[in-house]
């Protein structure tokens, strides 16, 4: 007799890999913690100082700046997955989600719906959307 284990692509990492990036997309309410570490590796990723970094890219003390349509700033537009522009040199916070659990924008209907729009938007624009807001 064969047993068919449940399976769910929402928890599976592996998922990661194919997806366009739905957790690189902030909601109101919500944001990345960025390190100091994470400064001096992004900084170490472009040959620039811990200064520059925090000037082109930080807002506030710890939070990737962001486009006018939420997305991080290192998120390549125009591109169905591996969309980081800096993936060798991504946060810890990045890095770890989603934290040994499922996926939540696949796994709630209300995230994905706030997501989504978006994602498909910069998908089909092709090109890097530079403009940031604080």
């Amino acid at each position: 007799m064969t047993t068919i284990s449940s399976y769910s692509l929402a928890a599976n990492k592996e998922y990661c890999n194919f997806c366009p990036g739905y957790c690189c997309y902030r909601l109101e309410g919500s944001s990345l913690l960025i390190t100091a570490e994470d400064i001096n590796r992004i900084a170490r990723h472009f040959g620039i100082s811990d200064g520059e970094v925090r000037k082109k890219y930080i807002e506030g003390r710890n939070t990737f700046r962001v486009r006018e349509d939420g997305s991080c700033v290192f998120l390549a537009n125009g591109k169905m997955c591996k969309r980081c522009s800096i993936h060798t040199a991504r946060p810890r916070q990045c890095r770890e989600f989603p934290y040994h659990k499922s996926c939540p924008y696949l796994e709630s209907f209300e995230l994905l719906e706030a997501i989504q729009p978006r994602v498909e938007k910069s998908l089909s624009s092709g090109s890097v959307d530079e403009t940031v807001t604080s």
